[in-house]
């Protein structure tokens, strides 16, 4: 089994509180939670990744354990060995293309020096087309490079799986739909899992392989691409 998810957490805020249960199991490369804002997909996404803790349940990948509450299992997010890419892509401003690739396997406070690539950095910056762009700034760069760039970092240093948070949400349509060919792509080469959130349909259609609506903080089942479509134009 792939993924093994089963999450709970409870907020209180002074107007309403918001309680997240979401539990799902999938042997699924390419899953996608979706659903409108506010519905817990990103808390879902922060949890799996060790960014936010739950206040009980289990996060196993692989039938690895990388969070159990009842087993005392909390597993750091570098000790996880997962790729986040946030929906602003959270490139280092003050790091080039090449430097902010490089973070990705230095992992450390010391920022990438400049000089001799680093061979993985190299093959990354080849596979996302990145020659042109290796020595600008993120502010230099298209809403494309950026994301080529973002995902770069997060696969230079072979995670277990990839987590995308909103990745097309910035980007205008005809990018979105050239990107996402692009990423569905690279995910078939790598055969690395991909878990990626979404409220954008067509992010479904384009890169599922199954599909997993969250709403109010409950996850439903596991159903097709195609039932999804065809009950949002119903």
């Amino acid at each position: 089994m792939i993924w093994d998810v089963d999450l709970r957490k409870r907020f209180v805020g002074r107007t309403h509180g918001f309680e997240l249960d979401v539990q799902f199991r999938s042997d699924t490369h390419k899953l996608v939670l979706f659903g409108p804002s506010g519905a817990g997909k990103s808390l879902t996404l922060k949890m799996i990744a060790g960014l936010e803790t739950p206040d009980d349940g289990h996060v196993r990948l692989g039938g690895a354990s990388l969070y159990d509450r009842r087993r005392k299992i909390d597993l750091s997010p570098q000790r996880r060995g997962l790729a986040y890419v946030f929906q602003d892509y959270a490139l280092f401003p003050h790091l080039t293309v090449v430097q902010n690739i490089a973070f990705g396997l230095h992992r450390g406070l010391a920022n990438p020096r400049r000089g001799p690539r680093h061979e993985a950095v190299s093959r990354w910056i080849e596979a996302f087309h990145l020659e042109s762009v290796a020595n600008q700034y993120p502010e230099q760069l298209s809403g494309g490079q950026r994301q080529r760039t973002a995902l770069a970092r997060a696969l230079v240093a072979e995670p277990r799986a990839l987590l995308l948070d909103e990745p097309f949400a910035a980007l205008d349509r005809s990018l979105r739909r050239r990107l996402r060919q692009e990423l569905s792509e690279l995910l078939d080469q790598l055969g690395i899992p991909m878990l990626l959130i979404t409220h954008d349909e067509e992010d479904v259609v384009s890169l599922a392989d199954a599909v997993i609506c969250i709403h109010d903080g409950r996850a439903g089942e596991e159903q097709e691409p195609a039932a999804l479509a065809a009950a949002q134009s119903a």
